[in-house]
């Protein structure tokens, strides 16, 4: 048998031969760390460009990055503060090897693209007053890059002669031709040399939207526009002529419109219009997204489409479409928030808010957060069950109480016609003094806004209305129509930009004593 000595002994050996193993593990990490330290430290020097074209959805065909997105993806080379240098590699077809040699070692002039955006310039500044007729669009020109340019590059630009008489027979043309295609837009009247602005080009200007956009929004918008048409009206927008379809995703998109609620044209799956279609439903009825790209896509569809709709609601309160401005306004509603607007949507802007709980408050007839913000809270829990009453009050502090008064301003003391309509209105729930809207599902912040409809619900024509922001009480006023003989089914409606039924209707007629 070992003595104590010797088995002391050979634990201390044993031991000892464990941390020298473990020694020899922890050298090994270490060199290995340092090996990948290096590999990446030479891996941020190099930008890796594997290829030079995309598959362009609208074109249906593979084309060339632009040359800008090239120089951005060289300079991910390199760390700065880190690396004196970096190394950029363009994989490319062998055709176009010299052009990059060639792009990349000498300079390329920067030519104007002026003539491709004309429309949308001459439009804003026919707004302004800027241009009011021909001859002050040709002399506009003189002054920009464009005009520079002809004579230095005229083949870039189509021009033939060069001369002063060739130059101003060119710029005539151009301008000639732009405001025809103004005209036939409607954004835009002639009389001989004269121009000036219509209805559709001011929202043109102000809402920064295409003018081939307004242009189909005036053909397209009726007085009775259902949602389903004014959501193909909203994707066909010139604005994502550009939403990008990759190759293979037209399959992504026949998937999703086998899952979406209306039907889009399973011809054109590869049409962007169509994709932004799908992107749109499927953000109403929170579908899971095939993959990351779509996402991305999803959030430059819903960004560009708040002025979109604006647009499309201002046409439609300028024409005194009493119903098809509110589905407009629901439509916007939507976006916001991420839900179809039905009878039971609304409940679910509630964080809280599950397939038991929304069973219980219809039994209830209880279908907004506006009633569930009606109801004290002391008896909250009464009404919800067994749900944790603590939990849903937490989650209704998002959302606003309006309290909304009225009254009637007339014309002199004896009861003439009334004119003015003086409008009250207060929050007046906790929720005072934010104006930020409660909208998890929108990528952006957002304020929250309130349309003052003035209109009548019997024949559904809207005759004023007005936007505004809420941040804790407003006063203002609305004119009613001077023509105004009786006030029988005259309402004032208010609509909440980002929360779904939160309208609240004012009759006209119960405020005359």
């Amino acid at each position: 048998m070992l003595s104590t000595y010797e088995k002391g002994t050979a634990r201390n050996e044993e031991v000892e031969r464990e941390l020298m193993a473990r020694d020899k593990v922890v050298a090994k990490v270490k060199k290995e760390l340092e090996k990948a330290r290096g590999r990446m430290k030479k891996f941020h020097k190099i930008a890796l460009a594997m290829g030079t074209e995309f598959y362009d959805g609208k074109a249906k065909r593979y084309i060339d990055f632009p040359i800008t997105d090239i120089l951005q993806m060289m300079g991910r080379a390199g760390r700065p503060q880190y690396d004196q240098h970096g190394k950029a590699v363009i994989l490319v077809h062998e055709p176009k090897k010299s052009f990059y040699k060639k792009f990349l070692y000498e300079p390329f002039p920067v030519e104007s693209s002026l003539r491709d955006q004309l429309h949308e310039h001459f439009n804003a500044e026919i707004v302004s007053g800027t241009i009011c007729h021909k001859e002050d669009a040709v002399h506009y020109l003189t002054w920009t890059y464009l005009f520079r340019r002809l004579t230095v590059n005229p083949a870039y630009y189509g021009l033939e002669d060069t001369e002063a008489e060739g130059l101003s027979s060119y710029l005539s043309r151009l301008v000639q031709s732009t405001f025809e295609d103004l005209e036939d837009s409607g954004c835009i009247k002639m009389n001989e040399d004269n121009v000036e602005s219509t209805m559709l080009g001011s929202l043109a200007s102000q809402y920064y939207l295409n003018y081939m956009t307004v242009s189909m929004f005036g053909s397209n918008i009726g007085p009775d526009t259902s949602l389903e048409v004014f959501l193909h009206i909203l994707s066909g927008a010139s604005e994502y002529d550009e939403l990008p379809v990759r190759h293979n995703e037209e399959n992504y998109n026949e998937a999703l419109s086998k899952r979406v609620r209306y039907m889009v044209d399973k011809n054109r799956l590869d049409d962007p219009h169509v994709k932004a279609n799908l992107l749109f439903q499927a953000h109403f009825s929170q579908l899971e997204l095939p993959i990351s790209d779509y996402v991305t896509d999803l959030k430059s569809v819903l960004d560009q489409s708040i002025r979109i709709i604006q647009a499309m609601i201002d046409i439609c309160a300028n024409s005194g479409w009493l119903a098809s401005s509110i589905i407009c306004m629901h439509l916007l509603q939507m976006v916001m928030q991420g839900l179809w607007f039905d009878q039971v949507s609304a409940l679910w802007m509630l964080p809280c808010m599950n397939d038991d709980l929304v069973g219980s408050l219809r039994k209830r007839g209880i279908s907004t957060v506006q009633q569930l913000l009606d109801i004290p809270k002391g008896t909250l829990q009464t009404v919800i069950g067994n749900f944790p009453a603590s939990r849903l009050y937490q989650d209704l502090q998002h959302f606003p109480r309006i309290q909304v008064k009225l009254k009637l301003q007339r014309r002199d003391v004896d009861g003439g016609k009334p004119l003015r309509l003086n409008i009250r209105m207060e929050k007046t729930n906790s929720r005072r003094n934010m104006s930020r809207a409660f909208a998890p599902r929108f990528p952006k912040v957002k304020d929250e806004a309130w349309w003052l409809i003035l209109g009548n619900t019997s024949t559904t024509e809207l005759y004023a209305l007005k936007r505004i922001s809420l941040p804790d009480r407003l006063n203002t006023h609305m004119e009613l129509p001077p023509s105004t003989t009786s006030l029988q089914g005259m309402k004032l409606i208010v609509v909440s930009d980002s929360y779904l039924g939160f309208e609240q209707e004012h009759s006209i007629e119960e405020l005359v004593d």
